[in-house]
């Protein structure tokens, strides 16, 4: 093998018969291994016999650098290179095709590996792979008229375009390995189904700082682990496997000479190294099932009741270069990412479960916490929705307040106490006198990207226009919901100042003064408490979901005939009818419109039923008005009748926090499913590093 080849060569042995020869190693003139064989006496056999052992270990064929001035296309070598670069340089006359061909590669600037990419896959596309048995190399006139080539042919029609585009280019021949895929691709053909190995020839391109770069333009790929280089050469001619003279000596029967030739190669493995796409072999993986099913059985035997989850990690399979996805929390495509993934986890686990859209880890130097998209199902099987909430309406700030009053209904609460919560004045014009006079706060140009955010967006929708709507809203001795129209000196619920959702930023400290005894406390529920299985939804909290059809108009018709007076003619609240009102209401349900949706906020709440009560009258409502609803806010009480499934960023990864198990199939099963589902999203478990060495990510 070639001294430059990046797939290790373990071992290497030449066998050549018959054993009576000389045989005496030697480098060609471009450094090739090439040996020289001399057979003293006449035979009637010439066998050559390879055996080589190689490291197939996945390497990254983008692992390397390029010196600053060859980053983009089109470069010129440095002189003095350019001189050792002459052989590599030389370009046959072009014929019309492929100086037409040549006409037709852009020369706008653009990096150079993004160059190269498309050039080797443009090839790959217009020219058909045919196996050619003919002796020689086609010109490239011929390669281009018949559309068609082997592995040779276009091999070095690619050396002649980057000639002729004035790259230094040779022609390589050597062995191409290809194994059976660990997993099929995402992205057409998954390649071979069995292990194969076979003669093959492609290009090589010389760019500064990085070497020789392979490129085979038979499949459009640049040159990985499956393709060992035997010799490297600007010639075709030069790079034969075999070649020599010989004489022969007439038989008196058969004057002629007759040659049969024959050629075979294998591909064997002989030991299976873990990897990431394949960390154990079928019988390891049967040996791991079984302990785990005599484990799940001691365990059963000694009444001994565990579980376990896990925290896996995935990063993007066609981006390993954005912060992202090496160093950073949050990016561009993350976010977007977890969102299919979590909805594909759905379908899978919880067809009818509630996924919610809420703050997760807050680490110090971040201004705000993460985001988190979990998604929560019942373990005894009963829908926590009916149907996602994906309304057609375009949501508003109108559509807000109708939401929120449309819940309180639902919940037994009076609808007049709904507040509309504005941004503060004060803080918004304070910032913008400190502006320069010649910026607007729509284009403040600061230097903080959030804080040039938040400005834009709270001027562009004005200080006069409601953030979002308020409803004080807590559970009243686990029997009902009790609620108050808060008050406050300017008569205007005004929020702190932020980025955060408004159920986030609630001006509580100005709510009326109470007295330590009369505020409300918040105790969560014993987790050692036993539970009683859960009840399906309170029919008063969805009084359209569960109707008949019939029903389910009538009542329709009858909220859209409804209407609320305007706020400055209403009474001020009273203990009245069936409301229920309390003067130390301090939790509060929240709407606002943001991002194309309706996003309800639910405050904390003590037990699950309480908490599955609020999302049984939010779907109902959401159902009434046909808008596209998310909830976010605080989650669910921990409860064992509760699953959970969180993804989240992290620093460089996407970590997803699987539901607890109570046994090995049920665990296997979870974290098998999720991988197909991660990779199906276009995630994987399988980075590379700096070196170019591939390693897990982590979890």
């Amino acid at each position: 093998p070639a001294p430059h080849s990046r797939t290790p060569v373990l071992s290497y042995s030449l066998k050549i018969e018959p054993a009576q020869h000389f045989l005496n190693w030697q480098q060609d003139a471009f450094g090739n291994w090439l040996a020289r064989v001399v057979f003293p006496e006449t035979i009637r056999e010439f066998s050559v016999t390879v055996d080589c052992v190689a490291d197939m270990a996945v390497y990254n064929p983008f692992d390397f650098f390029i010196e600053d001035y060859a980053e983009h296309v089109p470069f010129t070598y440095l002189p003095e290179l350019r001189h050792d670069l002459e052989p590599y340089l030389h370009a046959e006359p072009a014929g019309p095709l492929l100086a037409r061909l040549i006409g037709q590669v852009p020369r706008t600037k653009q990096r150079t590996v993004d160059f190269l990419v498309a050039l080797n896959q443009l090839l790959q596309q217009r020219i058909a792979y045919t196996i050619r048995l003919e002796p020689g190399v086609q010109t490239p006139e011929q390669t281009l008229k018949k559309g068609s080539g082997s592995c040779r042919d276009s091999g070095w029609l690619l050396v002649q375009l980057l000639r002729h585009l004035g790259y230094a280019a040779r022609f390589v021949s050597g062995y191409l390995i290809q194994l059976a895929p660990d997993v099929k691709s995402l992205d057409g053909p998954s390649g071979t189904s069995v292990d194969f190995t076979d003669l093959h020839a492609w290009c090589e391109v010389y760019l500064p700082g990085a070497g020789w770069i392979g490129l085979d333009p038979t499949s459009g790929l640049f040159a990985g682990e499956g393709h060992i280089p035997l010799c490297a050469t600007p010639e075709p001619t030069t790079a034969a496997p075999v070649s020599g003279s010989f004489s022969y000596v007439k038989a008196e029967h058969d004057p002629d000479v007759k040659v049969a030739f024959s050629h075979d190669m294998t591909v064997t493995r002989i030991a299976e190294t873990p990897r990431i796409t394949k960390p154990y072999t079928e019988a390891q993986w049967s040996a791991i099932d079984a302990l785990g099913e005599a484990v799940d059985a001691r365990l059963k035997a000694q009444d001994m009741r565990l579980t376990m989850g896990g925290e896996p990690t995935f990063i993007s399979i066609d981006d390993f270069e954005s912060p992202e996805w090496n160093t950073g929390a949050v990016g561009e495509h993350k976010q977007k990412l977890c969102a299919e993934l979590l909805l594909k986890l759905r379908d899978r686990f919880a067809p009818n479960g509630l996924l919610t859209h809420g703050q997760g880890k807050w680490y110090p130097g971040e201004s705000l916490p993460r985001w988190s998209y979990n998604l929560y199902w019942r373990t005894d099987g009963v829908p926590l929705l009916r149907a996602p909430m994906v309304g057609s309406a375009t949501p508003n700030v109108a559509r807000a307040g109708e939401l929120a009053r449309s819940i309180a209904q639902r919940l037994e609460v009076d609808p007049a106490n709904v507040v509309a919560a504005y941004e503060d004045p004060a803080h918004y014009l304070k910032r913008e006198l400190q502006l320069p006079d010649n910026v607007t706060p729509q284009d403040s140009r600061l230097k903080d990207p959030e804080e040039r955010a938040r400005l834009a967006t709270v001027f562009t929708r004005g200080l006069n226009t409601p953030r979002g709507f308020v409803l004080p809203v807590q559970r009243w001795q686990a029997r009902a919901w009790m609620s108050e129209r808060w008050r406050f000196r300017g008569g205007v619920c005004l929020l702190i100042p932020g980025d955060s959702p408004v159920g986030f930023r609630l001006p509580l400290e100005a709510l009326p003064w109470l007295p330590a005894s009369q505020k409300p406390s918040f105790i969560p529920y014993d987790p050692f408490a036993p539970r009683t299985p859960l009840g399906k939804p309170d029919g008063r909290r969805q009084p359209l979901l569960q109707a008949t059809p019939s029903q389910a108009e009538t009542l329709r018709r009858k909220l859209r005939e409804q209407r609320l007076s305007a706020e400055r003619e209403q009474p001020e609240p009273s203990r009245r009818g069936s409301y229920l009102e309390g003067g130390n209401v301090r939790t509060a349900l929240a709407v606002e419109a943001r991002e194309g949706f309706l996003y309800v906020f639910i405050p904390p709440t003590e037990q699950l039923e309480d908490y599955l009560d609020l999302v049984a009258a939010i779907e109902d409502a959401a159902f009434e008005l046909d808008v596209p609803v998310r909830i976010e806010g605080y989650p669910p009480p921990n409860d064992p009748r509760l699953n959970v499934i969180k993804v989240t960023p992290d620093p460089g990864v996407i970590e997803v926090n699987i539901h607890p198990t109570a046994s090995w199939p049920a665990l296997r099963d979870s974290v098998v499913d999720l991988y197909e589902d991660a990779r199906q999203t276009r995630l994987t478990t399988e980075k590379f590093l700096i070196d170019g060495r591939s390693a897990g990510t982590g979890g």
